[in-house]
């Protein structure tokens, strides 16, 4: 088994004894993805949108894309917010989105209203 470790300085560092990522026998797991510095924090669209970029900037320093993403994890603060998070996610995913949960959790790491976590190929 080959075991990389993949960092992007266009996402935000690791808060915690994790990696932003990890490339085993050519399967990414990428960690769960917050907005961190989001000028309209609260704003469900824009935090979805930031959370979607850290992803993408970690994609490519494994060499990947979205369109290499097979499976994503959602965690919601507030369910009331799918739609919204929907519309951002989509465009990312014009065709053949990846499998995928959306949960409602009570809390998130620094308290945001989306993380976002997904595996690539």
């Amino acid at each position: 088994m080959s075991k990389q470790i993949v960092y992007s300085e266009q996402a935000p560092a690791p808060i915690g004894p994790y990696s932003q990522a990890v490339l085993v026998n050519g399967m990414l797991f990428v960690s769960g993805q917050i907005a961190l510095d989001v000028a309209g924090q609260g704003d469900i669209q824009a935090e979805t949108q930031k959370v979607m970029e850290n992803i993408g900037a970690i994609l490519k320093a494994a060499g990947l894309d979205y369109i290499n993403i097979v499976k994503s994890s959602i965690f919601v603060k507030d369910m009331n917010n799918f739609a919204a998070i929907n519309e951002v996610y989509g465009r990312y995913f014009p065709a053949e989105p990846p499998a995928r949960e959306t949960v409602e959790v009570a809390r998130l790491p620094k308290d945001v209203n989306v993380e976002i976590s997904v595996i690539a190929i």
